[in-house]
């Protein structure tokens, strides 16, 4: 029997704000969608967090015995400034100041994306689409909404009929927020757009000359909605219906709630049963901010190369610190919040060390079934991690009893507390102990390395040797890529 037949998980559902008993679609299946980045610049800490809750979640799915389709995009198109209908994308941007091709500029924060979550010790989604590679599939969910009545085209853009999707459909659902009171504060706007009323929203946009990123479609040259990008991803790989969708709570609108409404409008259903969101992060009890010099990069903080940060502080030091608040609340990150964060960390992994070290005893003078349930429970409880370390720590007390004499364990109870303080502290909330978290912070050097004994030996006119480097470490799912800027790799 698996674990989550003898478990009741229940979730916060963002879609009916309150927590429901989880019933995936298919027994023993869920299929999960998470938004992932624009990737335009370096993948900033309050990103991370919502990438690390969703790493948890999805963590603490398997641990239960799901087997789970976890999909996360690329968005590396069409996600126009400020998340605005107008304006520059943000990746040609980009790569007009920096005189780069965008797919460049995609290539390059890709890849800084992907060694940050590393570090952070993330696991790999099932399926990383981007939005490039579907532009296919857009097209055909703009021509069927189209033919059913809710787009209309104007001067070669396409747009979502707000208005009169609503007579049929509820949006603004999600947010709470209702198309009238939305009407009469933008009245003012009218006749400033060709768009027929403020609220629609743009499926494809036709491309001015100045715009780099663009294809070919039935209605323009041009490049498709940022909120269609998700629908046609999710679906693909989801299905029409699938389990969960998860963000930041700065998507859930407009983005989420015109993801609702494209699936709606092409299906007659709802895309999505649970709608999970995890909350911002603040910097000294402030929004982060660059224009306000309130921001801190996830490298800065390793290396210590900051003044908001009294010192440097590993990954895993961090990810213990993320998983003390839950993924709903607002969580604010200071100088003396990660200090206590650190030494709570340390604690918890000298625990690690010692229950190897335990010997069994005749009996057990401590309920270890009872407190497992407790973990459990705390987890199916909207994955309350806070509970979660919480109750981690009065193991860690029990554990230096054990150690001191002062508490017995039988054999069979002391495997038990060995497997589930370890199952809980790694696979669930994704920590590493310190001399795992050294070797793993320490690849990225060693792989730069061997990209650097390559180059020679292709200088040298060493093959041979060359090809021998790229393929052994293509076979430990490391991937180099050769341009004209260098060679990057990527970590599977």
């Amino acid at each position: 029997m698996s674990l989550y037949e003898s478990q009741n998980l229940r979730l916060y559902n963002s879609l009916t704000k309150k927590k429901e008993d989880f019933n995936p679609i298919n027994p023993g299946h869920i299929g999960m969608y998470v938004c992932g980045p624009t990737v335009y610049s370096s993948v900033h800490l309050g990103n991370c967090r919502t990438f690390m809750s969703f790493d948890m979640i999805y963590r603490y799915l398997k641990f239960l015995g799901y087997k789970v389709r976890y999909v996360r995009n690329i968005t590396d198109a069409g996600h126009l400034e400020n998340d605005a209908e107008s304006g520059e994308d943000k990746i040609s941007k980009k790569a007009r100041l920096e005189q780069l091709e965008p797919m460049e500029v995609v290539q390059r924060y890709t890849v800084d994306f992907h060694n940050i979550l590393d570090q952070f010790n993330l696991i790999p989604p099932s399926i990383e689409p981007t939005a490039t590679g579907h532009i296919v599939e857009q097209i055909e969910i703009i021509k069927d909404i189209i033919k059913k009545g809710y787009a209309y085209e104007i001067n070669g853009s396409v747009y979502f009929d707000v208005a009169k999707f609503n007579i049929d459909h509820n949006y603004g659902k999600l947010s709470g927020r209702k198309l009238e009171d939305m009407i009469a504060n933008t009245r003012e706007l009218s006749g400033q757009s060709e768009k027929k009323n403020p609220q629609d929203f743009a499926l494809w946009k036709k491309a001015e000359p100045e715009h780099i990123m663009r294809w070919p479609s039935p209605w323009s040259e041009g490049f498709p909605g940022w909120h269609l990008e998700c629908t046609a991803m999710s679906t693909k790989y989801l299905g029409e219906t699938f389990d969960i969708h998860g963000g930041g709570m700065d998507l859930k609108f407009p983005h989420h709630e015109c993801e609702i409404a494209q699936a709606e409008a092409c299906n007659g259903h709802t895309p999505v049963n649970y709608w999970l969101h995890a909350n911002m992060l603040t910097l000294n009890g402030r929004k982060m901010s660059k224009s306000t010099d309130n921001n801190i990069l996830p490298a800065e903080i390793f290396s210590g190369e900051n003044d908001k940060l009294s010192k440097a502080f590993s990954p895993m030091v961090i990810r213990f610190f993320m998983m003390q608040a839950h993924y709903t609340s607002i969580l604010d990150i200071s100088n003396e919040a990660v200090l206590a964060s650190e030494k709570g960390y340390n604690k918890l992994m000298e625990a690690v060390k010692n229950i190897d070290l335990l010997t069994a005893s005749n009996n057990s003078s401590w309920d270890v079934n009872s407190w497992v349930q407790k973990c459990f429970d705390a987890m199916n409880d909207d994955f309350n991690t806070p509970v979660l370390i919480a109750q981690l720590f009065d193991a860690v007390k029990q554990i230096n009893l054990i150690k001191e004499g002062k508490q017995e364990l039988n054999a069979e109870d002391l495997k038990t507390l060995h497997n589930f303080f370890k199952g809980f502290t790694f696979d669930v909330l994704g920590l590493l102990d310190q001399a795992e978290e050294t070797s793993v912070s320490k690849v990225p050097e060693l792989v730069e390395l061997l990209i650097e004994l390559r180059a020679k030996a292709r200088d040298n006119k060493d093959f041979a040797t060359s090809d021998q480097i790229r393929d052994q470490l293509a076979a430990l799912g490391i991937q180099l890529k050769d341009s004209k800027e260098g060679t990057s790799f990527t970590i599977q």
